[in-house]
């Protein structure tokens, strides 16, 4: 058997599967977010390690754990876990989706004119080089502490081994490694008064880092297993519905959304703000385009305008998405945006509400703002000169069946919609661990993908009606684009 951990933002999850692949338990832990200040968001590293004690302790009482071979990580990218010489943490964890350190990112660009060209990325708030930049700036006394640097998978992982240890994947989320090298870049991290000795060495996903702590394993009775490097949230959970192959395509419905797409080669389009990072397998790599609030705007419609549950809303407003030339319009931009417009000020916003307007109408108008982001995602993404083969749609808002078909028209692309279930990057990291010490089972077998529940082709006259208000929703944009400005 195999662990996969999946530290998340909201909690933790592990995923138990057997030599074919199937998942035969998971157990969970919630977790909260603090914002201290506005634009601010951290999680207390102590609280992780609570919460993975306590979903290890259930799976352990629940299910005999001594078949296990290895456990995979993943989690969720960029933050930053600041420990001091004696391995304590020093302040707590700022995370992926916290947008303090916006004028770090230009000073970073402009002491490293070509980090472009190393990371494949643009600076931005939610990587986690700015966040060093603004803890040496706001909290130096914090900042003369740092002696190790690590991601929220890596901190678990040293709890669980003692290892300081990073895969490629989810190190290419921090603007210090050279993408294309698959190395640390000692200018990037010089330019955040770093060197490599603060960062953790480097594996590949399927790699083993260390293994179990021998009172930890006889805690929840198992061998020392092997720990495996794993893999940042969204590569894990590509490797977990079988993305692995060049031309290899996901769009997921989560929390955010996110547009993958797997490479052979290192390319990158980061005048877009499209993501190029190293995949969790070796010799790979994959381009993403990120809405940072995708599903999670309609958790909001749902819970704060229409003031009813999720699954009542739905279930009244039906699976028939209508739409037309003068339904008002989205902008789905709740936590500010990523891909294309890089801009944290962003802000969400109806357009073109009347008398007529009502509930269902804007609803419809949130389905469909997430849908027309995600297409702006998909061109820039392609602008890179990666194309998809296909595109896997996944994620919990992907249960919708009338968005699976707007997604097609707007795309103007067939989407596959694969009951990838609930396990998500966790699966991933199972089977990354399997990858590690299993040797007699097939790549292909560990790595499947799973099966279609249905195709949806798109509609040519719907997909030419969405043409037209695509680009009257980039127009309201930049119209409203000089107002979103940080607050004095």
């Amino acid at each position: 058997m195999y662990i996969g951990i999946d530290l998340g933002t909201s909690g933790i999850k592990l995923v138990l599967t057997n030599q074919d692949g199937q998942v035969i338990a998971t157990q969970s832990a919630d977790l909260t977010v603090s914002r201290p200040a506005p634009l601010h968001s951290e999680q207390a590293p102590q609280d992780w390690v609570a919460a993975l004690h306590s979903a290890m302790n259930q799976l352990a009482q629940d299910h005999a754990l001594n078949q296990v071979k290895a456990i995979g990580l993943s989690g969720q990218m960029h933050g930053a876990v600041l420990l001091d010489s004696n391995n304590d943490v020093v302040r707590p964890a700022i995370l992926w989706n916290d947008g303090r350190s916006h004028q770090e990112c230009i000073e970073l660009e402009q002491a490293v004119p070509n980090s472009r060209e190393i990371t494949g990325n643009l600076m931005m708030p939610g990587f986690t080089a700015p966040k060093l930049l603004w803890v040496k700036k706001h909290e130096p006394e914090n900042f003369a502490k740092v002696a190790k640097v690590l991601l929220p998978k890596d901190y678990l992982r040293f709890v669980l081994s003692g290892d300081f240890a990073s895969d490629m994947s989810d190190s290419a989320g921090t603007l210090w490694l050279d993408v294309g090298k698959r190395a640390w870049s000692k200018p990037l991290l010089a330019a955040c008064s770093l060197t490599e000795s603060h960062m953790p060495n480097l594996f590949e996903g399927s790699e083993v880092t260390g293994h179990l702590h021998q009172d930890l394993a006889q805690r929840w009775g198992m061998d020392a297993v092997a720990i495996v490097a794993g893999g940042g949230d969204n590569a894990a959970g590509a490797v977990g519905v079988g993305l692995t192959q060049p031309g290899q395509a996901m769009l997921s419905l989560g929390t955010s959304g996110v547009y993958f797409v797997v490479s052979d080669e290192y390319t990158s389009n980061p005048e877009s703000a499209v993501h190029s990072f190293c995949h969790a397998l070796p010799n790979t790599w994959h381009l993403m385009s990120v809405l940072l609030s995708a599903a999670s705007c309609v958790s909001w419609f749902a819970e704060s305008i229409a003031k009813q549950h999720l699954p009542t809303l739905l279930a009244e407003l039906g699976d028939d998405i209508v739409i037309d030339d003068n339904s008002p319009f989205f902008l789905p931009y709740l936590s500010g945006e990523r891909t294309p417009h890089n801009n944290p000020y962003a802000a969400g916003n109806f357009f073109g509400l009347s008398h007529e307007t009502d509930k269902k109408a804007m609803f419809f108008a949130v389905l469909e703002g997430v849908s027309l982001a995600f297409a702006d995602g998909v061109e820039a993404l392609h602008a890179s000169g990666t194309q998809a083969k296909e595109i896997m749609l996944i994620g919990g808002g992907a249960k919708h069946v009338g968005w699976r078909q707007l997604l097609a028209d707007v795309l103007n692309r067939p989407i596959k919609f694969c009951e990838a279930g609930e396990v998500g990057p966790g699966l991933g990291a199972a089977r990354l661990a399997q990858l590690a010490v299993d040797k007699d089972t097939p790549f292909a077998h560990i790595c499947r993908t799973p099966d279609t529940v249905a195709v949806y082709e798109p509609n040519a006259q719907r997909h030419a009606m969405f043409a037209k208000r695509q680009e009257k929703f980039r127009a309201i944009y930049q119209q409203l684009k000089p107002l979103f400005v940080a607050d004095e």
